[in-house]
């Protein structure tokens, strides 16, 4: 597989060719890992003002009394979303869900502290400290190269 890049300063997105002489499995897979995940916005509320939420500044998203927060370094919204639409919006390499309530960034994580039997404890940067649930726990380990 040969690949080529061409820099032109008046384009205004990425535009990808793909030429080949045949539908390939290898062309399957380059379409699928380059339709897998296109970023879609995330807006939260707070003070009764709604903002953008980059995805680079989500901490954690969680549900408390049926609501959805996230949690950035500026402080809690509220998610119009439900805890599952925020996950297909999110990039998928860059958070992952550790319980049935709480989403994670782990560009985030301080660390993860697996003293705990059964489950693990993580710290994030913010210092906020949540817990991962027994579902999750191999996942993680996975992630972690455990």
């Amino acid at each position: 597989m040969q690949v080529e890049i061409k820099i032109d300063e008046s384009c205004r997105e990425p535009k990808i060719i793909i030429l080949t002489a045949a539908m390939t499995e290898e062309v399957s897979d380059i379409i699928k890992k380059l339709s897998e995940h296109v970023p879609q916005i995330i807006s939260g509320s707070k003070d009764g003002k709604i903002e953008v939420l980059e995805q680079e500044d989500l901490i954690r998203i969680y549900t408390s009394a049926k609501k959805v927060f996230a949690v950035t370094g500026k402080g809690t919204y509220l998610l119009r979303l439900r805890l599952y639409e925020a996950e297909e919006r999110l990039n998928p390499h860059q958070f992952i869900r550790i319980s049935n309530s709480e989403i994670i960034n782990l560009k985030k994580v301080n660390n993860f502290d697996l003293s705990f039997t059964g489950t693990i404890c993580v710290k994030l940067l913010n210092n906020d400290i949540t817990y991962v649930s027994r579902r999750y726990v191999n996942k993680i380990k996975k992630i972690l190269g455990l």
